[in-house]
Order: C-alpha cells, then sequence, then structure tokens
C-alpha cells in the first residue's frame, strides 16, 4: 500500500536549521523513499512498511540527540 506523509520538525532551539537539513538528508539516504521539501514541511512517499521504518528510524535518531524537538505528521493513504 502507498502512503505520502506530510512531515515537519520543530527543534527547540535557536539552531533550528542545521537539525532539520540533517533529518532530510538522512531520509534522502532511504533509496526507496520519495523525499520533497517545501519551506514548510516535507513530503515522503512510498510503500507504508517503507515509509514508516524510515521515519521510526530518523525519528528515534533524532530524539536520541540532545535536542529536545517535535514532529508534525498527517499521513495519507494511496500517496507515492
Amino acid at each position: 500500500m502507498k502512503v505520502a506523509v506530510d512531515i515537519s520538525l520543530y527543534p527547540l532551539s535557536g539552531e533550528y536549521v542545521p537539525p532539520i537539513d540533517d533529518f532530510i538528508a538522512r531520509l534522502n539516504q532511504h533509496g526507496q523513499l520519495r523525499v520533497e521539501t517545501n519551506a514548510m514541511s516535507t513530503q515522503v512517499s512510498g510503500e507504508l512498511a517503507t515509509v514508516m521504518g524510515a521515519l521510526e528510524q530518523e525519528m528515534a535518531r533524532t530524539f536520541a540527540g540532545e535536542l529536545r524537538s517535535v514532529f508534525v505528521l498527517k499521513v495519507f493513504g494511496g500517496g507515492g
């Protein structure tokens, strides 16, 4: 099943751009995903298990860091 996820990362820090750029770069390393970025969010699409697995991995990596962050996600079925 194809899905599309609209995801926004809000680092709770004054230096918010580098963590966002790092997160997007890590998502782009997952070759089976389609990743598109605009000024407000990033859209990630592909097979449900692949998308969710990549998001789980990269969100966990972000949360494991020292910087507190908030993610906002919208998941759409049939995207892609």
